[in-house]
């Protein structure tokens, strides 16, 4: 056993298979293949990602979880394209939940989705699962044909030997195939070189579109089991408060309910149709505990707090990057800027809201659940509810927008807890639109304050960030975070400055005030690069410079990000000059917890046209300009979907998002009070891929939506001289820095 991420992990087992790959080893599991070759008629499966049928069709599993992003594509098409599969003849299938077959490497063997870390992490193993498949069709072919493997050959779903012009179908060998006695090993020069790539790199179709446009998807809310209940919980109006008192009389006398049940979070009201327990649910009357530390949270007075303890430099916090004196360079800078920033609280607002399936019966658990966690449910589920992970069989459907939402365990622990007392009946839970708003982990309300030291010609000599806020990792996981000493990298993520600055330190200052946080859609970055990318606007108008200019001036160490810098600059036609519109521009990078030279960084640079209601305050952007460098580029049609949801996502929260918290209770609900981004107030939206072919692939998940934001910011910025400091930029806000 070992440990990581606070999680104890299961070794590879014996039949895990040691790939040596350019002077690092993968771990590939290879299980069951003898015994699926006993099955005859029904495939030949060569390791645990690939089986092929007899009648051609080649089904590779999907490790993940597909939330929109296009993974059950992208991930499928790599092993495909080093097995030579036939895409056409491809079926993907949702893998069940095995850490020791389908860990993921980017998690250290645990089997999450999330931090843009699939296509990066399995990226290497799927190729040498792929190759590998291809060798053992190849020795299959060998064997039968009695020529040597080396005179053999593959093309799309076809071994060939090139001398007797013979061929024959993967779909053939698997019917009649003998699997070698010694799987064939596989080294980097088995590997595909890229200029003989099918389909990494190539616009393949996604496998998901065809059942999610015709109804026959199935996410968590389409589950339907023999038998089921169903269940609403009423939760608690504050964080860490508990029922003391129920009446239940007028839930009970519902038609449909079967049973209402304590939690140590609230009441469930369990029935046999769906309705049944909302009425039921409504009818309850509780009294709740007063005694919680979020009786005292008001989001209003928390940030106004943590700008103080930003302000307050005798309170040290966990440095996160230092490099030179910052002190010594500030107190010898001929001039200092000061700048401030707040974000609030936004909830994820996915559109299917949680939910989840459980079923007990002989001391075995069976979940299905739209989850990116399906492995932590198995481990933290083993904890909780006191059995041991291989009796927890999860089945992960598609999610209707995870986020980081879908990280959490909450839903379907609800589900578990439900099914250990129905009788072996399974029970879904199912989350109302203000069940998951109001309970969401929402993303951390933060302070920042910056100091930047200019030299007499306005060259940044020292640059001081300190960033408060509350931890995630503290809560969710604990051991990370004290190994981390106190650091939290998804809070302070993209803090690390990109730019060449001589002395840099970067704090992060953990305040908790009760309410707990969660991971969001880029996390950190989704303010930390919103007030470095404003600030740096800021300076370029110090030095009187353009701040594209500024920027490529600062990025000369960083040709990726420089590259995307001037390309977005010159999609969006930079120079020209536009009547009532306004232009701004934003960096980012992403690769969590990676240095900023780390080849696995993503790059992405947003040119923002917007027009502004002076007297309204209201902004609106019309068209955005992204250039993004992913490494390379798996699969370049899905990279420009997900950078347009990630656009989307990020202006939604720019302009609109905001989650209030009153004497620790939730002031919006749903949608008419908890503002999105409607149809209407999308703009038009262009991206350029940029593909670096020497770097291996980053995700593409985050990197969409943190530079939304600063680049709005310098658009009204430079045209009216406002400082936009405060996310979001509602029109209010935007009034009152018109009028600073």
């Amino acid at each position: 056993m070992s440990k990581h991420n606070g999680y104890e992990a299961v070794s590879l087992s014996r039949r895990a298979f040691m790939v040596t790959t350019g002077g690092f080893s993968i771990a590939v599991a290879f299980g069951g293949a003898k015994t699926a070759l006993a099955q005859g008629a029904k495939g030949l499966t060569p390791n645990a990602w690939a089986t092929i049928g007899a009648d051609g069709i080649v089904t590779i599993m999907f490790p993940s979880a597909e939330m929109g992003q296009g993974i059950m594509t992208a991930l499928p098409a790599i092993l495909a394209d080093e097995m030579d599969a036939d895409w056409k003849n491809v079926r993907v299938e949702q893998s069940p939940s095995d850490m020791k077959a389908y860990g993921n490497p980017g998690f250290e063997g645990i089997q999450i989705t999330g931090a843009s870390r699939s296509t990066q992490s399995y990226f290497k193993p799927l190729r040498v699962a792929g190759a590998q498949a291809r060798k053992v069709l190849i020795a299959v072919a060998a064997e039968q044909w009695k020529l040597p493997a080396a005179e053999l050959a593959t093309e799309p779903g076809m071994v060939v030997h090139a001398k007797s012009k013979r061929k024959i179908s993967y779909g053939q060998l698997a019917a009649k195939a003998k699997l070698p006695a010694e799987l064939p090993k596989v080294t980097d020069a088995d590997l595909k070189p890229m200029d003989k790539w099918r389909y990494i790199g190539k616009d393949v179709p996604r496998v998901d579109v065809v059942a999610k446009t015709t109804g026959k998807a199935v996410y968590g809310m389409d589950v339907q089991l023999p038998g089921m209940l169903y269940a609403a919980i009423l939760r608690a109006p504050v964080q860490g408060e508990k029922p003391e008192k129920i009446d239940d009389a007028a839930a009970k006398a519902v038609k449909g309910v079967v049973a209402v049940a304590p939690l140590p979070y609230g009441v469930a009201v369990v029935g046999a149709t769906v309705e049944a327990t909302k009425k039921g649910k409504a009818a309850l009357k509780v009294e709740w505990s007063k005694a919680a530390p979020a009786r005292n949270y008001d989001s209003d007075k928390i940030a106004a707090e943590y700008m103080a303890i930003a302000r307050d430099e005798k309170k040290a916090g966990i440095v996160v990057e230092k490099h030179g004196d910052v002190t010594a360079a500030l107190a010898g800078a001929a001039k200092v800027i000061t700048a401030e920033y707040t974000s609030e609280h936004v909830a994820h607002a996915c559109m299917e809201p949680m939910n989840a399936t459980a079923q007990f019966a002989d001391g075995k658990f069976e979940v299905w659940a739209p989850t990116q966690a399906a492995s932590l449910i198995q481990i933290v589920g083993g904890l909780v509810f006191k059995t041991t992970p291989d009796k927890i069989t999860v089945h992960t459907t598609l999610l209707g927008g995870g986020f980081g939402r879908r990280f959490e365990l909450d839903f379907a622990f609800d589900a578990m807890g439900l099914a250990m007392h129905s009788g072996g009946k399974p029970v879904k839970v199912i989350w109302s639109r203000e069940d998951d708003i109001t309970n969401d982990l929402f993303r951390p309300l933060t302070a920042q304050r910056f100091k930047v030291g200019l030299d007499k010609e306005g060259n940044v000599v020292a640059w001081q960030h300190r960033l408060v806020a509350e931890s995630i990792f503290a809560r969710n996981n604990p051991d990370a975070y004290k190994a981390a000493k106190g650091r939290d990298a998804p809070v302070d993520d993209g803090a690390e400055l990109p730019y060449d600055v001589p002395a840099t330190q970067i704090e992060f200052l953990r305040e908790p005030r009760g309410v707990g946080v969660g991971f969001w859609r880029a996390v950190g970055c989704g303010y930390t690069k919103f007030a470095m990318e404003t600030l740096i606007d800021e300076l370029a108008r110090e030095k009187k410079m353009d701040s594209v200019a500024y920027r490529l001036e600062l990025l000369k160490k960083q040709p990726r990000a420089a590259a995307v810098v001037k390309a977005a600059a010159e999609m969006a036609e930079w120079t020209k000059k536009r009547d009532g519109r306004f232009l701004g521009i934003a960096y980012a990078d992403f690769g969590p917890e990676l240095p900023v030279t780390s080849p696995m960084k993503n790059h992405a640079a947003l040119v923002a046209e917007v027009s502004l209601n002076r007297a309204s305050g209201e902004i609106r952007v019309h068209n955005i300009w992204v250039a993004t460098d992913p490494g390379i580029a798996v699969n370049p049609r899905i990279i420009v979907a997900q950078i347009e949801s990630g656009v989307i996502y990020g202006l939604s929260a720019a302009l609109y998002e905001e989650i209030t918290i009153k004497g620790g209770e939730v002031q919006q609900a749903n949608f008419d009070t908890y503002r999105v981004l409607r149809q209407q107030d999308a703009p038009d939206i262009h991206v350029k891929v940029m593909p670096s072919l020497k770097d291996p692939p980053s995700g593409i998940g985050e990197i969409g939506t943190s530079p939304v934001a600063p680049a709005i910011a310098n658009a009204i910025a430079t045209a009216t001289g406002a400082k936009l400091r405060h996310l979001p930029m509602t029109p209010e806000r935007v009034k009152a820095a018109l009028k600073a």
